[in-house]
């Protein structure tokens, strides 16, 4: 595996971390501090859609300058963002904070708005041939580090004993500060250069390489990013509020969500791994419909389930399913289009999954406030059957 493929993936893992204890803690942080349901998820609604105004930005321009400098920044301005987290609960403070370092969304340890130009730098690094097996094995690690930040959101429980009340979530955000710190150190090494590692392939292809698509750029990128608001739209409703909807839907607290998510998380990076094997079987595409197909069917029942344990157990499995397919996507997504174009390629598949699911966190907080917490799930499931059904039509076209 080349060097700067390596770096990369170490500063995905560190990043991780700190995401995977917020993904768990923080709409219960605000809930500790007495926001209600519908400011939690205006907040997330707010915080996802100036990321995905962010990504218009990064991914085409990190074509022509390079995606370095861009993640370089990124990891400064979480320094910031952590910092100023660290140091107050004041709600204007705390929302600029929010808002800059994407607190809560969860990205599997992708770079937030800039993940199109860390996406295009990691498809530069290796040969397209090698694309399924590098993206899924990225994925894992920071599905991996998203499990051990889940394990520390337990941490406000043990520190409640000399931090009280909402205050014993604060510490969460040092986690995010260091890790950023590392991610620096791993970046700075990296060095960034304008041979691709495609231009040294041989001709023939293996089975993981995404299928060729013959059409204009444009209409191919703006049909598939159509297909996948579809899926946005549906992971919005309850993916950034799922740990607040344990909490309201069973009254448990952050140690019990936090080692369950644990374990969805470290399920998922498995599951990635074992995806390697099925892409081989069936192709990026078949692998990605019969994970995606499964994980619906387990979205659906998730709400009906009367025991805390149960919906654990539902949920670990789905998030397994669906996690598990993120690098298939990604590696059918850039190979869209020529080399030159490929962060452009993240960009359109990156906005335009974050734009819409940015309207599902305030959708869903308006249905939690009304107590109708199976609702969301419903509406999702309808809205991810749409873009399975839409996702398999349109590579079969091809």
């Amino acid at each position: 595996m080349p060097r700067n493929a390596r770096l990369l993936m170490g500063a995905r893992a560190a990043r991780s971390v700190g995401q995977g204890a917020l993904v768990v803690d923080f709409a219960l942080y605000l809930h500790a501090l007495h926001w209600t349901a519908l400011s939690i998820g205006v907040l997330y609604s707010a915080s996802l859609l100036a990321g995905a105004l962010a990504t218009l930005l990064v991914g085409p321009l990190s074509d022509r300058v390079g995606a370095k400098g861009f993640l370089l920044g990124y990891e400064g301005v979480q320094l910031i963002a952590a910092s100023i987290a660290l140091s107050t609960a004041q709600p204007g403070w705390l929302t600029l904070a929010a808002i800059l370092g994407a607190f809560g969304r969860g990205a599997n340890g992708g770079a937030g708005p800039f993940a199109p130009a860390e996406q295009s730098w990691m498809s530069r690094s290796v040969a397209s041939a090698q694309w399924g097996e590098i993206f899924h094995f990225n994925t894992s690690l920071g599905l991996l580090g998203m499990a051990a930040g889940a394990a520390l959101a337990a941490l406000p429980g043990i520190l409640a004993v000399v931090l009280p009340g909402a205050a014993a979530y604060r510490p969460l955000f040092l986690i995010v500060l260091l890790g950023s710190l590392i991610c620096l150190l791993f970046l700075h090494a990296a060095e960034e250069s304008p041979t691709d590692a495609a231009s040294a392939e041989q001709s023939e292809q293996v089975q993981t390489a995404p299928p060729a698509v013959r059409k204009s750029i444009w209409r191919v990128l703006l049909t598939f990013g159509s297909i996948n608001a579809l899926n946005g739209l549906g992971i919005g409703m309850v993916g950034p509020l799922m740990a607040y909807w344990f909490h309201l839907r069973f009254g448990v607290g952050p140690a019990a969500i936090g080692g369950a998510m644990a374990l969805a998380f470290a399920s998922a990076a498995l599951m990635s791994l074992i995806g390697l094997r099925l892409i081989r079987r069936f192709g990026l595409v078949g692998t990605v419909l019969r994970m995606r197909l499964l994980g619906l069917v387990l979205l659906l029942v998730l709400p009906f389930s009367p025991f805390f344990w149960l919906a654990m157990l539902i949920f670990i499995a789905r998030g397994a399913l669906n996690q598990g397919s993120i690098g298939s996507r990604q590696a059918l997504f850039l190979g869209l289009v020529d080399r030159d174009k490929r962060g452009l390629a993240a960009t359109v598949n990156s906005l335009s999954i974050q734009a819409p699911r940015a309207i599902g966190p305030s959708i869903a907080a308006l249905f939690f406030q009304s107590e109708m917490l199976t609702t969301p799930f419903l509406i999702a499931g309808v809205l991810q059957g749409a873009y399975l059904y839409f996702f398999q039509r349109f590579f079969r076209k091809e």
